[in-house]
């Protein structure tokens, strides 16, 4: 698929997802955490990077709650000013830190959270606007996830969080491609083998 054909997906796929009623988005995300949850790896990790939703993306917020209450290290991406397709991961220790930022998302708050410099998250949940069976994604086409991922120096499961329908058969995969490890939907946890990718 060339990049007409990717615009035309995202431009669906944002649109379904941003038109899902509210009651649908917290009953799936519900879902979607108890799956998260029943997963060792996720439950128990005590550096976990996650990212707050916007325009109709399952919600983590919860997920910080778990965190948060464990103890465990919560890291949130910040777009870096003057900078395109870069982000850094700071930790957050409370909603407090939080605060609306770069494109009217939810990042941390740079006079008030703290920037990893070299983070070694155990959990890495990726947002998307779609997945496909081995592990890819379609972002939105700004690079941050690619550049960022190869950058860290731990080995992190990397999970995509989605819907139902955001899961596709096949999605056009370019050399810098990171695909995800486990897909969590309300009825499923996909686990990706490395035999499902070309």
């Amino acid at each position: 698929m060339q990049e007409p054909g990717k615009k035309l997906l995202r431009a669906s796929m944002l649109e379904r997802r941003q038109n899902l009623d509210p009651d649908t988005v917290r009953e799936n995300s519900a879902r979607i955490l108890e799956r998260l949850l029943s997963l060792d790896r996720v439950r128990e990790a005590r550096s976990a990077m996650l990212y707050l939703p916007a325009r109709g993306e399952v919600d983590t917020w919860p997920l910080l709650d778990h965190y948060w209450r464990n103890g465990s290290e919560v890291l949130l991406p910040r777009c870096c000013n003057g900078r395109p397709g870069i982000m850094e991961a700071y930790a957050v220790t409370s909603r407090a830190d939080i605060a609306p930022g770069c494109f009217g998302l939810m990042e941390p708050r740079d006079d008030l959270a703290r920037l990893v410099p070299e983070p070694r998250p155990e959990v890495v949940l990726i947002p998307a606007l779609a997945f496909d069976r081995r592990g890819y994604r379609l972002g939105f086409g700004g690079g941050y996830y690619d550049r960022f991922l190869p950058a860290l120096t731990s080995s992190p499961l990397l999970v995509g969080p989605a819907y139902a329908f955001q899961i596709l058969e096949s999605l056009p995969v370019e050399p810098w491609d990171c695909p995800v490890q486990v897909i969590v939907t309300p009825e499923e946890i996909l686990h990706i083998t490395t035999e499902a990718r070309p």
